[in-house]
């Protein structure tokens, strides 16, 4: 996991370097690379909710495990539309037994919902989508034949400052990567959807951002959507293959809307293959592709044991950050916007291909001089952040703006009339 961390924090270091002519080492801190593939943030005597539904988990079935992922409401209703309703996790116990893993995994799914039964390394090789997922590139390039010039161009102080980040992610790997695009001036307008909320992961994911909300089934809102899109240099999305099309907002109109478009498209499970349109986050998959029936045998446990931390989604979304700025660099030489597709399983498949690592000795424990001297002011109370892992020539890591609850600012690029606090 510590090489994952290292190397895709690299990625996306080689990458800035590139597109704002930084010529100097890209050094990264292995052991801040792996802490911040945990979390970054220490609050100053206040708490991050708990990270997980009350029913959320790994499941014994009659003939295996399966892994329920109830943290979205809806998720947790399709689940119990199985199921039935359950107050605590003895409850769905009892409700899980008596089914198959497999059959159990088809009937969530066809209800809208998430789970994941627990596969082998080789039933996963064997596996219709996995073998799609090994067929495809790790970043999947396109790009456009169009020719727009960019707006943008870096600066040497500040290697991203202007640049239009507008991000439609969710969880974690898509708010890694546009944190760490942030993290070198970017300037990054999160857009969510009226109702949705991850408490647990908002104070560690809003770094450094604009956090909006619209409604793309209002009139109105779908105006204010479609011209930040037209200003926007990159646009990173997380919907599943066909969502944005069903909105009205396929590959051919984002890019009538905005010429020269850098778009950097995730999935969970990849871009072809059956499961192509899977719902899915970092834990299903780790229990799809053989990750924690490994770990479980290593560590002769009688449950699943997956890595130690969401670590397909934090790599994924380095990569993710490495792939926008690769084809910006290709569109201040010539013009041409394009695509980035990225998924976490076929971030798995990279991990799993690696191999075992050689044992090195743990890490020390964590000090103060750990933590950046700044006090950050969120929407929650003061916190310190670990160190940033990387340094690119001499660029600092750094955000200008504190953790933020979502929706609360306006919908407006930084910098614009209208762009202050709701």
């Amino acid at each position: 996991m510590t090489d994952l961390a290292a190397a895709s924090i690299a990625a996306a270091g080689q990458a800035l370097a590139e597109v704002a002519g930084l010529d100097g080492p890209v050094a990264v801190d292995r052991r801040l690379a792996a802490a911040w593939f945990a979390t970054s943030l220490r609050p100053d005597n206040w708490r991050v909710p708990a990270p997980w539904d009350p029913v959320a988990g790994d499941y014994r079935t009659r003939d295996g495990w399966i892994r329920l992922h109830t943290n979205a409401p809806h998720h947790r209703a399709a689940a119990e539309r199985v199921l039935g309703a359950q107050a605590d996790r003895a409850g769905m116990a009892r409700a899980v037994a008596g089914w198959a893993k497999a059959d159990l995994e088809a009937a969530v799914v066809a209800e809208g919902g998430c789970a994941a039964e627990l596969r082998g390394l080789e039933a996963w090789a064997s596996h219709p989508q996995g073998r799609a997922v090994a067929a495809e590139p790790l970043v999947a390039f396109d790009s456009d034949p169009d020719r727009s010039a960019s707006r943008w161009r870096p600066r040497p102080e500040r290697p991203l400052a202007g640049l239009r980040v507008l991000d439609l992610t969710r969880v974690l790997a898509g708010p890694v990567a546009t944190r760490f695009l942030a993290g070198f001036g970017a300037d990054v307008l999160r857009i969510d959807a009226p109702d949705w909320d991850e408490p647990a992961l908002v104070p560690e994911m809003t770094l450094g951002k604009t956090c909006s909300r619209l409604d793309l089934r209002r009139a109105a809102d779908r105006a204010t959507f479609e011209a930040l899109l037209a200003g926007a240099d990159v646009l990173v999305h997380g919907y599943r293959p066909g969502a944005l099309d069903g909105l009205g907002y396929g590959p051919e109109a984002r890019r009538a809307l905005a010429p020269g478009l850098i778009d950097v498209a995730l999935d969970a499970y990849g871009w072809t293959g059956p499961w192509a349109g899977r719902r899915g986050f970092d834990s299903l998959v780790q229990m799809s592709c053989g990750l924690a029936e490994a770990g479980q045998a290593w560590r002769q446990a009688e449950a699943p044991v997956p890595l130690p931390v969401q670590a397909l989604d934090h790599a994924t979304g380095y990569l993710m950050a490495a792939g926008a700025l690769r084809l910006l660099a290709h569109r201040l030489r010539d013009g041409t916007g394009g695509r980035a597709r990225l998924s976490l399983a076929r971030t798995a498949a990279f991990l799993i291909a690696a191999g075992p690592a050689e044992p090195e000795p743990a890490f020390a424990p964590e000090t103060p001089e750990d933590l950046a001297p700044e006090v950050e002011a969120t929407s929650w109370g003061p916190a310190h952040r670990l160190r940033p892992p990387l340094n690119v020539a001499g660029a600092a890591m750094r955000w200008d703006r504190a953790a933020r609850r979502l929706g609360d600012d306006a919908p407006a690029w930084a910098g614009e009339p209208g762009a202050a606090l709701r």
